[in-house]
């Protein structure tokens, strides 16, 4: 396999779906999203597309606010440091499975900087 940095829309899709394989398999964390959120793939996937293009190819393609449904998700289960540590570790180890280089790395730091905030917001708000 061809190890490069993420570069197009097809390496955020190919980021994105091992993740979210990854995530599914997870005792940890599947079960946040396969039972609690019930989250549908087929429709969740296009928009992480889009978050991740947004945030690594400037393509403007992402519209919303993530931390409005994780905060809802955070009053109906735990959503603390060993889940989202869980998180990163996950994206993080796929991130080095299939790409290096300088947008790899930005990943890495952004999805930090993100389980950071949402894990900070989620403890701050009234159960």
């Amino acid at each position: 396999m061809d190890i490069h940095d993420i570069q197009t829309r097809e390496d955020i899709i190919v980021l994105v779906d091992q993740f979210y394989n990854k995530v599914r398999a997870n005792p940890v964390i599947g079960p946040i999203f396969t039972e609690v959120a019930q989250l549908d793939f087929s429709a969740h996937l296009p928009i992480m597309y889009s978050f991740w293009g947004s945030q690594l190819l400037g393509e403007q393609s992402y519209t919303g606010n993530p931390m409005i449904p994780h905060l809802k998700l955070g009053k109906l289960t735990p959503m603390g440091e060993v889940q989202f540590g869980e998180w990163l570790r996950l994206f993080n180890e796929t991130v080095d499975e299939f790409f290096t280089g300088t947008k790899a790395e930005e990943a890495k730091s952004r999805a930090g900087n993100i389980a950071r905030l949402m894990l900070y917001k989620i403890n701050q708000e009234p159960k």
